[in-house]
Parts: C-alpha cells; sequence; structure tokens
C-alpha cells in the first residue's frame, strides 16, 4: 500500500506563503469556521513530513510563544504532537519536537520510502521547496491550498510556487470557510 501524501500551504490570492510588513498571522483574517476545520484536518492519524527550514521555523515560534498566540491554536498543537519526520542533511537528532525524527538524504528518496512504509497518511504543512522537488518527482498526491483574501504585493514573502514545475490540477474539493477564504484541494499531475 502507498500513502497519500498531501502539501498543504496558506497562501494570499497573489501567491506568497507569508508576508512582512503589519500582517499577522492567517493575514488576519482566521476565523471559528477556519480554525475549526483545520483541527478536524489534523484529528486524523498522519505522519507530518517537514523541511529542515519549516521545522527550524516552526521550533522558533512555538519557542516564541505565548499560550495565547496564533501559534498555540488547537490545530498547530495537534500538528506538533503528531509523529513527524524531518528531512535534512543538516539537523541531528533529538530535536526538540515531541515524537519527530531526522531522516538525512535526498527529500524525493526519504518520501518515497515513506509512502512505501506508511500505514497512515503523509502530510507536509509550508517546505516549500522539498514540496516543489517532491511535486517535480510525481510524489505529491493532493495540493491543499488555504487561500486568503488578501494580496501581498508590496509585503509577500516566500512565493509557494517559484520555480515550480509546469502542473495541471484536478480539482478534487473546494470549500469556503468564515464567507471568505477558499480551500481548494487539487491532485497535481506534470504537464
Amino acid at each position: 500500500m502507498t500513502a497519500t501524501y498531501t502539501f498543504d500551504v496558506f497562501s494570499s490570492l497573489d501567491g506568497y506563503a507569508a508576508a512582512g510588513g503589519d500582517w499577522t498571522g492567517y493575514w488576519g483574517k482566521q476565523g471559528p469556521e477556519l480554525l475549526d476545520h483545520r483541527l478536524a484536518l489534523y484529528r486524523e492519524e498522519q505522519r507530518m513530513v517537514f523541511g529542515a527550514t519549516t521545522y527550524r521555523a516552526f521550533a522558533q515560534m512555538t519557542a516564541e510563544s505565548t499560550e495565547d498566540s496564533d501559534v498555540r491554536d488547537p490545530w498547530v498543537t495537534r500538528m506538533r504532537n503528531l509523529p513527524t519526520t524531518v528531512v535534512s542533511t543538516t539537523l541531528e537528532g533529538p530535536l526538540d519536537w515531541p515524537d519527530a525524527i531526522v531522516a538525512s538524504g535526498d527529500a524525493v528518496d526519504v518520501v518515497a520510502r515513506l509512502k512505501k512504509e506508511s500505514d497512515v497518511p503523509l502530510r507536509s504543512h509550508g517546505s516549500l521547496s522539498m514540496n516543489r522537488a517532491l511535486m517535480a518527482a510525481g510524489l505529491v498526491d493532493r495540493v491543499q491550498v488555504t487561500l486568503f483574501p488578501v494580496i501581498t504585493g508590496r509585503t509577500g514573502l516566500d512565493p509557494v510556487f517559484r520555480g515550480a514545475a509546469d502542473f495541471d490540477l484536478e480539482l478534487l474539493e473546494s470549500r469556503t470557510l468564515d464567507g471568505h477564504t477558499q480551500e481548494l484541494v487539487y491532485r497535481p499531475t506534470l504537464h
């Protein structure tokens, strides 16, 4: 059995995964429906897969956060407590993350092996460059984009698909959350 791999990413309408300036987490557009839906997604048994850069960012954010910050939203806490593989050629364990292991090597090789061996679905939130490489290798089964109703043309950081290959996308699911945020789930195929 081959495990399903989902690349889960937040994006502004103009394709940025984050923004500088005075934008807050979720670009200030989170609502109860979004947060409840995110928690439901992460309640399922699954294994998280992060690249080293995303792992470091999440570990730093959680270490510096308070109980009241967006970083401690229930879905993030749940994500942090799921079994996790961090793909890295520079990190060594143990990691400051519950139930996390380091898998050294090329992400394509590591994820191909995980897909064959895992008896639960695999999910990656963020890890942009790693997931672009995995998409190009045909290892991403689903691209789940949560599209926030903002344009961050001046302050956008981390273009989600910069340098990615060309893909045809088959829409599998779509929903509107809190009346303004779109979640789109696609099956990518190299064009």
